[in-house]
This record gives C-alpha cells, sequence and structure tokens, in this order.
C-alpha cells in the first residue's frame, strides 16, 4: 500500500474560531492506482492534498507513505520526503520564468542527496520522456501552456517519486491541451506511475480509476470510476447533450431526409 491514512483530522485556528477542514477520513491509494479527489469549494479536498504531499500535518490521525509515518515526522524529514518521494504539478505550472526548462527540471536534484551528480542528464530524460526533448533550452514565456504544463510534469518525475500529486493540473488549459495533457497521465500511469489527481472537472476524472468525493471534511463516496453514481449520471448527460446537438444538426445538401 504506498498510502494509508486513518481518522485523519485537520482544524485551523483562526482567532476564536476553530475550522474542521477534515473531520476523521480513512483512505486506502494503493500502488499504480489512478485516483481522482473531488469535491465543492471548502469540502478539504485540497488539505488533503497539502497533507498526502507533506506540506501540511494533520491535527491528528495517522498519514503512512510507503508504510513510513509521516505524521509522526519533523519538519526536516518532511522536506527530505517532499524532495525524493513526491512529484508536484501545479495548475499554475509554478516555473522559473527566467530558467530555461533544462534548469527548471533540474531544480528538485539541487536538493537531492540521490541525484545530484546525474542531475542535467537526468533532467533531459524527463524532458523527452514528455515530448520536450526539442526546447530544452527554451524559458517559460517562450512555451506554450500546454508545454509549460508539460516541463511541470517532468521536473515532478525527475527524482523517480512514489506519488504524483496533481492539483487542478488542467485549470489553465483549454481543451485540446487539457485532453494532451491527461493522454501523458494515462501513459505515466500505465508506465507504473500511481497519480492523485485533485479536480473539479467530472471529465478530467473520467480518465481515472476511482473516484474519492469529499464533503464537509469527510469522504462521501469511494468508487470505481465506472461505478461513481455522480460520475455515471454526467456521463448520461453528456451522451443525452450530444444526441441532441446531432439531432439538431442540418441535413447536408443532397443527403435523404
Amino acid at each position: 500500500m504506498t498510502i494509508r491514512i486513518r481518522q485523519l483530522t485537520k482544524v485551523y485556528k483562526l482567532g476564536v474560531e476553530r475550522v474542521h477542514a477534515l473531520r476523521g477520513v480513512d483512505l486506502d491509494i494503493a500502488r499504480n492506482e489512478f485516483v481522482a479527489i473531488m469535491g465543492a469549494s471548502g469540502s478539504g479536498k485540497s488539505t488533503m492534498m497539502h497533507i498526502l504531499g507533506c506540506l501540511d500535518r494533520p491535527t491528528s490521525g495517522v498519514y503512512e507513505l510507503n508504510g513510513r509515518p509521516m505524521h509522526k515526522m519533523g519538519a526536516g524529514q518532511l522536506a527530505r520526503v517532499r524532495n525524493e518521494e513526491i512529484g508536484f504539478i501545479f495548475q499554475s505550472f509554478e516555473l522559473l520564468n527566467r530558467a530555461t526548462a533544462l534548469k527548471n527540471v533540474m531544480l528538485p536534484m539541487i536538493y537531492s542527496r540521490r541525484h545530484w551528480a546525474t542531475a542535467r542528464k537526468r533532467a533531459r530524460a524527463a524532458l523527452d520522456r514528455v515530448g520536450l526533448g526539442d526546447r530544452m533550452g527554451h524559458k517559460p514565456n517562450q512555451l506554450s501552456g500546454g508545454q509549460r504544463q508539460r516541463v511541470a510534469v517532468a521536473r515532478a518525475l525527475v527524482n523517480e517519486p512514489s506519488i504524483l500529486l496533481a492539483d487542478e493540473p488542467t485549470g489553465n488549459l483549454d481543451s485540446a491541451t487539457t485532453h494532451e495533457i491527461i493522454e501523458l497521465f494515462r501513459q505515466l500511469h500505465a508506465e507504473g506511475q500511481t497519480i492523485v489527481i485533485v479536480t473539479h472537472e467530472e471529465e478530467v476524472a473520467a480518465h481515472s480509476q476511482r473516484i474519492v468525493r469529499l464533503r464537509d471534511g469527510l469522504v462521501l463516496s469511494d468508487h470505481p470510476t465506472r461505478e461513481d453514481p455522480t460520475h455515471r449520471r454526467w456521463l448520461e448527460g453528456q451522451a443525452a447533450a450530444a444526441a441532441e446537438a446531432a439531432g439538431s444538426r442540418p441535413l447536408a445538401q443532397g443527403a435523404p431526409a
């Protein structure tokens, strides 16, 4: 089991007020799963992502990554885990504007004990893997949105992480580019990568194996994607809309009525 969470809580103090972002969550994610975490604003999905990524610590409960207790680790230990075990992909790419694609991908290895000596070689290989072998010397402002997100994916992969965490990775992309990035995730998953995506888009979640829905800091539902009731209703709505659109199209000139 790559991720094991038991009775996880997170409480934020805002003055005298206490905000319960997570209220006792249980969750298991196996190696090589592709999981979408969904929920409305305030559901706890961003808090969950931050804890999974060791960017924040739970108030109580258990979080184990590859059998190691993240909830018991200090700041230095968590920083090392973030660098070596977790790959992050963000909606806004988070690239250094003055650095080339190659240098952006090399960045995590500056802080890694494992790969600093081979950083350039590994960064080149990561960019080749995401189809940007011919863009290594380009800076972010010389790349399209989809290419910038591919650089971010390469950076996330370069240290061979246990899990890839993507927070609304297609939020700033058009539909065609979204499809390209999701196809890249599908390819990485097929190669054995464990992937967790936080998204509000059913179209993105459709490519995952499993959908975990949060509401008010609790797991509302946890189903294989094809069995998720909300997702099935969305698919039915999409099919009905497509059928209606097809029925409303004018017949081609000369076609039989």
